[in-house]
């Protein structure tokens, strides 16, 4: 009896397509198991773990690259390496939500003017096409 499960049953399980599975192999973050003459690839149940550890890492918005580097430090020996890209992934977060409340309050700030706007004006387009540079 072989173990493990083909990329199909994988797939299912971890709630991905099998395109994804496949993509991610081609990134280096899962190991593509070896194919037995006249067999099927098997997937060690482990891989189902790993693969919910690659979603949830992009959920909180690592790059593969960085998912990759997170596996390959894995466990408690690194634990520093792994705050320290944790702490620089927040950094960039928080730069990226200063940046979307910049952009909130200014289209905010827009849609009352145009929504104060006299017949024929449009303020919204107005600034888009407005440049910094004096004239």
């Amino acid at each position: 009896m072989q173990s493990g499960m083909t990329i199909g049953r994988l797939a299912k399980l971890a709630g991905l397509n099998v395109e994804t599975i496949r993509y991610y192999q081609r990134r280096g973050l899962l190991e593509e198991p070896r194919k037995p003459l006249g067999g099927h690839r098997r997937y060690p149940h482990g891989a189902v773990r790993q693969l919910a550890f690659i979603r949830r890492a992009q959920q909180l918005g690592f790059s593969l690259e960085e998912v990759k580097t997170l596996l390959k430090l894995g466990g408690g020996a690194h634990a520093r390496e792994t705050r320290e890209l944790a702490e620089k992934k927040l950094a960039v977060l928080d730069t990226r939500l200063e940046q979307l409340e910049r952009m909130r309050l200014e289209l905010r700030k827009l849609i009352a003017a145009s929504r104060k706007a006299r017949p024929g004006h449009d303020p919204i387009v107005d600034a888009l096409f407005a440049t910094d540079e004096p004239e």
